[in-house]
């Protein structure tokens, strides 16, 4: 869920994550599909850890040492 990984990396980076109207309907297609299935949350946040720990490792060192 790309909502889940900007959230993550905001929170890391100390910036604040302005929601759009073309949020809601991407944030209502994926209750449903949590509605269908209880354990899509803990895959959709893992991937979504996974790929915000993958661009952190994009940084150059100095600017991991800074955060």
């Amino acid at each position: 869920m790309a909502e889940l990984g900007a959230a993550f990396l905001c929170a890391d980076l100390e910036l604040s994550l302005t929601p759009r109207e073309d949020h809601a309907s991407y944030i209502a297609h994926w209750l449903t599909v949590l509605k269908n299935d209880k354990r899509a949350i803990f895959r959709a946040a893992a991937h979504a850890q996974r790929a915000a720990d993958f661009l952190h490792r994009l940084q150059p060192s100095d600017q991991k040492e800074a955060a």
